[in-house]
This record gives structure tokens, C-alpha cells and sequence, in this order.
């Protein structure tokens, strides 16, 4: 009964920590899109603070000594952390809450087709199966064929990210085996690296983007007839800053305490309800094309799961035993999570 509680206080948490995290981030990039890349450096700054404040309080959270030697060793990895975390937030802005799980819904076929590429190895065919049925549930739903308003329809540019962010979080998923062994194994301190990286990452381009100019700028009032919702901003910093530090302890948490069925089941159920809040919360359309489509997208999912269980639950030989299933997670997710998940889960 208390493992029970501990598995549905795990969920809850971690699904309300990444739907705060989705809606919170749509309402700052709605009231500010031009200050997105400055918007997710506060964000990474503010995750590296709470890992340090962490640190002196329990020794669960470690944060190491900065090494140039392991900086450059990791670089790969905090390239395509940072850059998944940027097409993230532009697809979130530039699309609806509700159609964003359909814009990345190709997350599962890329990992598929990565993780084939580096390891030369065939997935299953039933695996395929899975990637196939979850391939064709993304361009049903960006196919439009139905008449819907102008302001709900993606543009090019919104899809491109979303097919960009899956691409990166693909990679990052093979990266994170690679970059684990530089930290000692540390879930925390390689989060504590990639948000360190990117925080550093992301405060270049805003410059270079005339972004932090053009901040400081509507602070002073100094640019004549600007207005700008900075209680949004501001608010939505700090609270994107806060729960974007839970959701690194909370990913930890669900992959060790939860099995990936329920790990899976939990996600579907977070999806559901992200699209029914998207249209309460926003005025999201949902076509019957688009529920169609998140449908396919989390049947294929769930059955990836089921197949790949079934795959790991693979009889000993030497001892004709059952070798209990290997947790999903443990092969692509049990990582900390990449800051690009962190953003807009």
C-alpha cells in the first residue's frame, strides 16, 4: 500500500509539474515572443541557482568543480541540449498548447532510427510496427483537411521546429550514454553541466539577437510606445524557473519508482489532459482529425512500450529463468532530463 502512494504521488507530481511547465511557458511566449531566447536563458540560470542552493542542503544534488577538460568532453551534448531547448520554445510559441504533442510526434521513430544508426543494429519488426503507426498518427494530424480558423493553423516554421526539437531530443537520448561515464554516473551534476552550457549558450544569442538590448530597452521605457505584460514575464520566470528545477528531480523520481507501463500510461494521460486545458485555457481547436491523430500517436506509443517490455522479459538460458523486464526508461530516458523536455514537456 505505501509503494502504491509513493508511485501515485510520483506520477501526480510529475505530471503537474510538466503541464505548469507547458501552459506557464505558452502564456510568457504569447505576451512576449520576441524575448523567447532570453526567456529560457533565465531559465537555465535559474535551474543552476536552485542545484547549487540544493547542494548545500542535502547531499542527494551534487554540483562539481568546472573543468575545461570535462566542459569540452561534454560539449556535444550541451550543443544539442541547447539546441533542442530552442526549437522547443519556438514551436511552443509559434503553435497551439494543443497541438503541440503532434508537432513533436515524432520523438519515438527518431529515437528508433538514432539509436539503430549508432548501435548498427535492426530494431524489431514489431518495434517498427510501433514507429510506423506513430509516424503515420503525426502526418494525419498535420494534414489538414478540415476547415478550421486561420489563427489554428501551424505554420511551416512552427512544424520545422517540432520536427527539429524531436531530432534533438533523439540525439540527446544517444548522447546522454556517452556523457554519463565524464560525471561519474551523476544524473545532477551532468543536469547541473547542461544547464550551465546552456545558460552560457543562450546568453550569446541573446545578445547576438539584440534580444537582452532589446529587454533592457522595455524596462527603461526607453523605446516609445512599447507595452509589454511584464508581470507575465516576470511571474512566469520565476515559476518556469522553479518548477523547471522540479522537473529534473521528478523525472529522476518517476523512472525510479515507476515501471515504464506506468511511466507510459501516466505520459498518455498527461497528453490528454494538456489538450483539454489547451482548449480551455487558450481557445485551442481540436478538430476530430487532430484527436484522431494524438490517438494514433499514443496507441503507438503504448504499444512500443508493451512490445519492448515483452522484448527485455527474455528467458535465461544458462538458468531458464525470468529476467525481469529492463525499464524502458533506463535505455533512452533514465538520464536527467534534457533541457529541451525541461522547457515544454
Amino acid at each position: 500500500m505505501a509503494l502504491s502512494r509513493q508511485v501515485v504521488a510520483v506520477v501526480s507530481f510529475y505530471m503537474l509539474a510538466a503541464l505548469v511547465m507547458i501552459f506557464v511557458n505558452k502564456m510568457v511566449l504569447n505576451a512576449t515572443p520576441n524575448l523567447t531566447v532570453l526567456f529560457m536563458f533565465f531559465q537555465s540560470v535559474a535551474t543552476v541557482l536552485l542545484l547549487q542552493i540544493s547542494s548545500r542542503v542535502t547531499h542527494w544534488v551534487e554540483v562539481p568543480a568546472i573543468e575545461s577538460t570535462t566542459a569540452r568532453k561534454l560539449a556535444p551534448l550541451v550543443l544539442v541540449d541547447t539546441a533542442g531547448f530552442i526549437f522547443n520554445a519556438f514551436c511552443l510559441r509559434d503553435i497551439e498548447a494543443a497541438f503541440y504533442q503532434i508537432a513533436r510526434g515524432l520523438v519515438l521513430p527518431l529515437i528508433i532510427v538514432v539509436v539503430a544508426i549508432t548501435s548498427h543494429s535492426r530494431p524489431s519488426w514489431s518495434v517498427i510496427g510501433c514507429a510506423a503507426i506513430v509516424t503515420s498518427g503525426f502526418f494525419l494530424g498535420v494534414s489538414f483537411s478540415e476547415d478550421i480558423p486561420a489563427r489554428a493553423v501551424p505554420t511551416p516554421l512552427g512544424l520545422l521546429y517540432g520536427l527539429l526539437s524531436s531530432f534533438s531530443i533523439a540525439l540527446h537520448a544517444v548522447l546522454i550514454k556517452s556523457s554519463l561515464p565524464h560525471v561519474n554516473g551523476s544524473s545532477t551534476v551532468l543536469s547541473y553541466w547542461s544547464n550551465l552550457g546552456s545558460a552560457v549558450l543562450l546568453g550569446c544569442l541573446a545578445v547576438l539577437k539584440g534580444e537582452a538590448h532589446e529587454f533592457l530597452m522595455m524596462v527603461s521605457n526607453g523605446n516609445a510606445g512599447v507595452r509589454w505584460d511584464w508581470k507575465t514575464f516576470v511571474y512566469g520566470n520565476i515559476i518556469t524557473g522553479i518548477f523547471g528545477f522540479l522537473i529534473s528531480i521528478a523525472g529522476i523520481l518517476s523512472v525510479k519508482v515507476t515501471s515504464p507501463v506506468t511511466h507510459m500510461f501516466s505520459s498518455a494521460a498527461r497528453s490528454v489532459l494538456q489538450i483539454v486545458l489547451g482548449v480551455k485555457i487558450f481557445g485551442d481547436i481540436v478538430t476530430t482529425q487532430r484527436a484522431a491523430s494524438a490517438f494514433v500517436i499514443l496507441t503507438g506509443t503504448l504499444l512500443y512500450t508493451y512490445v519492448k517490455s515483452k522484448e527485455s522479459a527474455t528467458i535465461s538460458p544458462s538458468s531458464g529463468t525470468t529476467a525481469p523486464p529492463k525499464d524502458l526508461e533506463s535505455q533512452y530516458s533514465e538520464k536527467p532530463q534534457s533541457n529541451a523536455d525541461k522547457s515544454t514537456i
